[in-house]
C-alpha cells in the first residue's frame, strides 16, 4: 500500500495499452449485441467538459455515435438529465414531499433551494450527423425528433452543446456535501436512454431511485482548476501532464497555474462518474491476480480508511471467486455523495465513519460492481436484481471476511421479509422502483425480501447449485442487461428444475408461505402418521427431519410437482427418503413413518431454517 503526499488521480495508477484493448472489446460486444438470440445497443461517448469551480457550471460538448442493433426502426430518441431534478417542484421534488414517509436525506430539501444552488443541464444545440434535430425537455427527459430514422443495424452520430449546474448535494450527485467533498459528479451528462429487448424505451424520469444505461465506451476530456485531485470511471490517458510522472519512478511534475486537463477513456461500461477534491489523499493496493485498488478520502480520516482497505481487496477477491474474475484493471473506493452508491469502476461512500462501517458499505457497494453494474439488469424495473442479490453475496462476503461464522448470514434478511409481511404494506417485487407507494416497502421489498430469493433459492435447487447458478449467471450474461426470467433460466438450466412457480409466487404477488405439521398414531400403533396442510397461498417443496429417541434422525423430502425434479440431499450421509410430489392444488398432504409414535422425538419442517415460513410455531412437533 502506497500513500501519495502529492495532488494525484485515483485512476493513474498504471498505464492501459487502451487503444487495442478497446478495439478487442468493440468487437465482442458488436458480436454479443448482434447474435440471433439477444441484441442491445451500443454507445461511443466523447466528451469535452469546461468546469468552473466557482459558479459550479460547467460547458460541454458531447459527440455520441449511436449503433441500433434492434430489430425495429427508431423515430425519436431520449436522453436522461438528471440534474434537472434537483429544482423546485421537480417530480423528485413532489415525490418526497408527497410519498408517506419520506427519505430524510432528501425530505423537502430540494423545494428550498435557490437559483444558484439547483441543479440543471440545458441543451444549447443537436445535430444528427450534421443536421439539426427538434427536441422538448420534460422534467429529466429530453425528447428528441429525428432527422432521419435510425435503421435496423445501422449508425448514427449526434452532436450536442450543453450547460450544467451542479447541484448543492442532496442524493447522491452535488457539490460540497455534508463531508466537504467538492463534487460528486455522477449522472452529470446528457445520457442516451436505453432502448432493450424487454420494454423498449426506458425513458423514466428521476424520481431518486435507480438507473439504466447503455453499454459502450467513453472518451472523456476534464477541463479543471490544477489544484483539484480527480478519480472515478476509466483510465487515464496523460498522467505526466496532470501531476505525475509513472514513467520515472513517481517524480512529481509541477502543476502549471490555471486549468489542466483531465483525459479518461472507460471501455465496455455504461457509466462514467468523477470526483474532485482539493484535500484527497490516495492510497493504493495491489489486488493479488487483480486490479489496482485506489483509495480517495479527505486527509483526516487516514486513520480508518487504512484500516477498511484489506478488507476490501479482499472483498475484491472474494466476489471474483464466488461470482466472475472483476474484468477491468483498476477499481477505485471515494469518499463522495451520500451513504454509499455503485458506479463504473468505482463507488461513492460517504467518508466519516468508523472501520466497521467503512468495510460494511464497502462489502456491499463493491457487491453492485457484479450486481447491477456488470449484470445489467434494469435497476427501476427489477431493483431486487441488484439490491437483492448484491445484499445476499455480500453477507456472505462479510461473514468469512470478518470472521463472524453465521451458520446462516442471511437471516437477517428473512427478519426484515417477516416483519414487512405484518406491516400490511407490502407489495410485489414486480412494481417499478418509483411506484411503491412507501419507501418502507421498497427498501425492505428489494433489499430483504430479494435477498430472500436468492437464499431461499438455495432452499429450492441446493445451496451448491445456487453457487454454481452465480457462476454461470455472471458468465452468460455479464456485459448484458439480464430479465429475471434470464436469472431463472440459468438455475433451471444448473439445477435441471423447473421454476417459474417461484419466480411468479415470490416476485409478481405477496403471496406467503406458511405449512403446519401435527402427527397422529391411527388405529395402528406401529405407525406415526405425519399430517401436513398448506395454510398459506404459495406451495414450496418441504424438507422434513425426523428424530427419534434413540438419537438418530433421518429427513424426508417432499418435492413439489411444479418442479419436475428434486433437489441434492443437503443433509449429507443421513438417510433421506423422497415422497410423492406434492400438487399445488391439494391443501393436504399425509405420509406414514414406519415406527410408534412414541419413539419419535421431534419432526420439523425446513430445520435448516432455509424456508420463509411465515409462522414457524406450527412447524414442529415435539414429544414432552
Amino acid at each position: 500500500m502506497l500513500k501519495t503526499k502529492i495532488p494525484f488521480i485515483i485512476l493513474a495508477a498504471l498505464l492501459f495499452n487502451a487503444c487495442g484493448t478497446t478495439k478487442n472489446i468493440q468487437k465482442e460486444v458488436k458480436e454479443q449485441a448482434t447474435s440471433d438470440y439477444y441484441w442491445q445497443q451500443h454507445v461511443d461517448y466523447t466528451m469535452d467538459i469546461d468546469m468552473n469551480v466557482n459558479n459550479y457550471q460547467y460547458d460541454g460538448k458531447q459527440k455520441l455515435v449511436y449503433t441500433n442493433n434492434s430489430p425495429d426502426t427508431l423515430k425519436h430518441v431520449y436522453y436522461h438529465l438528471y440534474f434537472n431534478a434537483f429544482q423546485p417542484n421537480s417530480e423528485m421534488d413532489i415525490r418526497s414531499r408527497t410519498i408517506a414517509d419520506p427519505d430524510k436525506r432528501v425530505g423537502d430539501r430540494i423545494s428550498k433551494l435557490k437559483p444558484d444552488e439547483i441543479g440543471f443541464i440545458k441543451v444549447n444545440s443537436l445535430k444528427q450527423d450534421g443536421k439539426a434535430l427538434n427536441y422538448k425537455i420534460e422534467g429529466t427527459i429530453l425528447e428528441v425528433t429525428l432527422a432521419k430514422p435510425i435503421l435496423p443495424n445501422t449508425t448514427t452520430t449526434f452532436n450536442m452543446d450543453f450547460k450544467g449546474q451542479v447541484p448543492v448535494q442532496i442524493r447522491r450527485s452535488g457539490r460540497n456535501n455534508k463531508e466537504g467533498v467538492a463534487l460528486s459528479m455522477t449522472q452529470w451528462y446528457p445520457k442516451m436512454a436505453e432502448y432493450d429487448r424487454s420494454g423498449g424505451w426506458t425513458a423514466t424520469p428521476y424520481i431518486a431511485r435507480e438507473f439504466n444505461g447503455v453499454w459502450g465506451d467513453f472518451d472523456v476530456t476534464i477541463h479543471i482548476d490544477s489544484n483539484y485531485i480527480l478519480g472515478g470511471t476509466g483510465y487515464i490517458q496523460n498522467p505526466n501532464e496532470v501531476g505525475y510522472d509513472y514513467q520515472d519512478n513517481g517524480k512529481e511534475v509541477k502543476h502549471k497555474s490555471g486549468k489542466l486537463t483531465w483525459h479518461f477513456k472507460a471501455p465496455r461500461v455504461h457509466d462514467f462518474t468523477w470526483v474532485a477534491d482539493k484535500d484527497f489523499a490516495h492510497d493504493k493496493i495491489q489486488v493479488p491476480n487483480g486490479p489496482m485498488m485506489h483509495f480517495l478520502y479527505k486527509k483526516n480520516l487516514a486513520e480508518n480508511w487504512k484500516q477498511m482497505e484489506p478488507k476490501a481487496v479482499k472483498t475484491m477477491q472474494f466476489y471474483s471467486k464466488h461470482i466472475g474474475k472483476y474484468p477491468y484493471k483498476q477499481y477505485s473506493v471515494i469518499q463522495g455523495g451520500d451513504g454509499g452508491m455503485e458506479y463504473a469502476m468505482c463507488t461513492l461512500i460517504t467518508g466519516e465513519r468508523k472501520p466497521s462501517s467503512l468495510a460494511g458499505v464497502v462489502y456491499h457497494e463493491m457487491a453492485h460492481t457484479w450486481f447491477q453494474f456488470l449484470l445489467a439488469s434494469d435497476e427501476g424495473k427489477y431493483p431486487w436484481m441488484d439490491e437483492g442479490t448484491t445484499s445476499y453475496i455480500s453477507d456472505l462476503a462479510q461473514n468469512e471476511i470478518e470472521g463472524t461464522q453465521k451458520d446462516d448470514p442471511t437471516q437477517n434478511a428473512y427478519a426484515g421479509y417477516y416483519y414487512l409481511v405484518k406491516s400490511g404494506k407490502e407489495e410485489p417485487l414486480s412494481t417499478h422502483a418509483d411506484h411503491y407507494n412507501t419507501n418502507l416497502a421498497y427498501g425492505i421489498g428489494s433489499y430483504n425480501k430479494g435477498e430472500v430469493y436468492i437464499a431461499q433459492l438455495g432452499y429450492i435447487i441446493g445451496k451448491e447449485n445456487l453457487a454454481k447458478t452465480l457462476k454461470r449467471y455472471f458468465k452468460e450474461w455479464a456485459f448484458k442487461h439480464p430479465t429475471p426470467s434470464d436469472f431463472k433460466h440459468v438455475a433451471e438450466k444448473v439445477s435441471g428444475i423447473h421454476l417459474e412457480w417461484y419466480k411468479n409466487d415470490w416476485l409478481e404477488t405477496t403471496h406467503t408461505i406458511d405449512y403446519s405439521l401435527d402427527i397422529t398414531s391411527g388405529n395402528n400403533t406401529n405407525l406415526t402418521q405425519v399430517n401436513l396442510k398448506r395454510i398459506g397461498t404459495m406451495a414450496m417443496p418441504l424438507d422434513i427431519l425426523v428424530k427419534y429417541k434413540d438419537g438418530t434422525m433421518e429427513s424426508f423430502y417432499i418435492p413439489l410437482r411444479e418442479m419436475h425434479g428434486e433437489k441434492p440431499n443437503p443433509f449429507g450421509a443421513m438417510k433421506r427418503t423422497v415422497l410423492k410430489d406434492w400438487d399445488w392444488a391439494h391443501p393436504d398432504y399425509n405420509f406414514t413413518i414406519p415406527v410408534a409414535k412414541d419413539k419419535i422425538q421431534l419432526v420439523v419442517i425446513d430445520p435448516l431454517n432455509s424456508m420463509a415460513d411465515i409462522n414457524k410455531e406450527n412447524n414442529i412437533f415435539e414429544a414432552k
